[in-house]
């Protein structure tokens, strides 16, 4: 039986989605209002998410028509996170759109509780967020005992409706305004961390511990798969602004980009970041088709696109000069969401090791 390769590249109709997303980022993201924006308590940018979320259905592309989706799947999904990196935007489709989604499609969308809360995150009226730290990786997983103590660090929890919260006795979805939360300073001022006390929270039971354990892991591989897409996206942006900036830049009446050594970790960074997009795009891919081998195409587009997209990051920083070390220069917002991108979901050490676990070769001693 002959295998059939997965398509990396992107189809026509991913090229439109991906030129009306840019359009709409680069007429609402600019760099001023990225940097105050980042700069109050409110992070997230409502009327964004409400034109990407709600008005262009995007907050559904994960959810069957039949749930009030738009019935796409990963590979758009993955293009619409491509451009969210590109232009740090900050919105919460990562945590809301593909994690907690992906979450609630593993359960029975035919309970009428998990099919309605679906349906809302679909609609981008309502949000929603996984209660479990945002460094938590696809196999590690440790539910809590009950409805009771803090997660730490939990992603987006500030801003989203409700908490889809992992226990010993399953699945609970609880309203944000049931637990009492602690905004943390992080290092992505443009995707913001809370812990979760959830001591007294009263939520409702989705499934038990094994159906909600699976549905889990299923949010956290997809989160974990189309995160590799949004570092790309973050490292093509680097690439592009460097590449431009060295064009124009003049030392000794010559573009600082013709000297050699320059040349040379450019072409280096263009290798990593054409490999890094081949790894995302064969993740969202397998996601996608459903493959037996989606695992193993998510641990090593993590384990890779992480690393990616700090050299990126790091390598625009420095060969901006100085102009890269200032705050109103945009080359801080997109380390910072690379290097904390670099410890979402699972480390790249973590991966690594799925990596090895999956081929079969022996761990580290």
């Amino acid at each position: 039986m002959t295998e059939t390769a997965p398509d990396l590249l992107y189809s026509e109709a991913e090229e439109d989605l991906r030129a009306a997303v840019r359009s709409l980022l680069a007429d609402r993201t600019d760099t001023p209002a990225a940097l105050a924006r980042a700069e109050s308590d409110t992070p997230y940018d409502p009327r964004l998410w409400q034109a990407l979320g709600a008005e262009m259905g995007l907050a559904g592309l994960l959810v069957p028509e039949k749930l009030g989706g738009q019935g796409a799947g990963h590979r758009e999904a993955a293009v619409v996170l491509e451009e969210i990196g590109r232009s740090v935007a900050p919105v919460p489709y990562l945590t809301s759109s593909v994690i907690a989604t992906e979450t609630l499609l593993g359960l029975d969308t035919e309970v009428s509780e998990v099919a309605a809360l679906v349906a809302e995150l679909a609609s981008g009226r309502r949000t929603a967020a996984l209660a479990v730290p945002f460094s938590q990786g696809p196999d590690s997983l440790r539910p809590r005992g009950g409805l009771d103590g803090i997660v730490r660090t939990v992603a987006d929890a500030a801003t989203a409706d409700v908490l889809l919260v992992p226990t010993g006795q399953g699945l609970y979805v609880v309203e944000a305004a049931e637990a009492a939360l602690a905004p943390l300073t992080p290092l992505d001022l443009t995707r913001p961390l809370a812990d979760v006390v959830l001591d007294g929270a009263r939520g409702t039971l989705l499934a038990d511990a094994d159906h909600g354990r699976a549905a889990v892991r299923r949010g956290l591989l997809a989160g974990a798969g189309l995160l590799a897409s949004e570092q790309l996206g973050v490292a093509e942006w680097c690439l592009t602004e460097t590449v431009a900036y060295t064009r124009d830049r003049k030392q000794f009446n010559r573009p600082v980009g013709s000297f050699q050594a320059l040349k040379h970790r450019m072409a280096q960074l263009w290798l990593e970041v054409v490999s890094a997009r081949a790894a995302a795009r064969n993740a969202a891919d397998a996601l996608a088709t459903g493959s037996p081998d989606a695992s193993l195409a998510v641990a090593v587009a993590q384990a890779y696109c992480s690393r990616v997209a700090v050299h990126a990051a790091e390598e625009c920083v420095q060969l901006h000069g100085g102009l890269g070390m200032t705050w109103e220069h945009p080359a801080h917002l997109y380390l910072k969401r690379a290097k904390s991108a670099q410890n979402a979901l699972g480390s790249a050490g973590e991966h690594r090791a799925a990596v090895a676990e999956l081929v079969g070769l022996p761990g580290p001693a």
